[in-house]
């Protein structure tokens, strides 16, 4: 491992963790993705994490405030890391290749196929309670 890899690890534990300390599950190859999305029944609440100031700021505290203030909990929770595990976010991305790839962005899904997503052009400049609002109804439209 080079400086670089071994600096950037450092960087991103923290940012990792604030979504595993809240059941996300990290997907981690592009095999773990396949196998996760093939498998998969039900709601699963997808977040391409990412380094950016509006994904520390803005996108992990409004999903997490999104996941307290509902009742409509997702029966999978799952992130990848843009920039970290390049691979595997391309695969998640597949699954929606009809929405510009985007980080950090929130997706949805349904059984597999796309739901709704949220791109960082309703992140960045948002307020974390616009986040939160946004996500819930689409977590409780889907769970409809």
């Amino acid at each position: 491992m080079n400086a670089y890899d071994e600096y950037m690890r450092g960087i991103v534990t923290p940012m990792r963790k604030e979504l595993t300390d809240h059941g996300f599950k990290e997907l981690l190859t592009p095999e773990d993705v396949n196998e996760h999305i093939s498998e998969a029944k039900g709601t699963t609440l997808a977040v391409i994490n990412s380094v950016c100031g509006c994904a520390a700021g803005l996108a992990r505290p409004g999903v997490i405030e999104a996941l307290n203030s509902t009742e409509a909990k997702p029966d999978h929770l799952v992130t990848v890391f843009a920039g970290q595990e390049k691979e595997a976010t391309a695969q998640m991305r597949s699954y929606f290749d009809e929405v510009p790839p985007s980080s950090p962005s929130v997706a949805v899904l349904k059984d597999g196929q796309l739901a709704y997503f949220i791109p960082r052009e309703q992140i960045e400049g948002y307020s974390v309670e616009y986040i939160r609002d946004n996500l819930k109804q689409a977590l409780e439209q889907v769970a409809e």
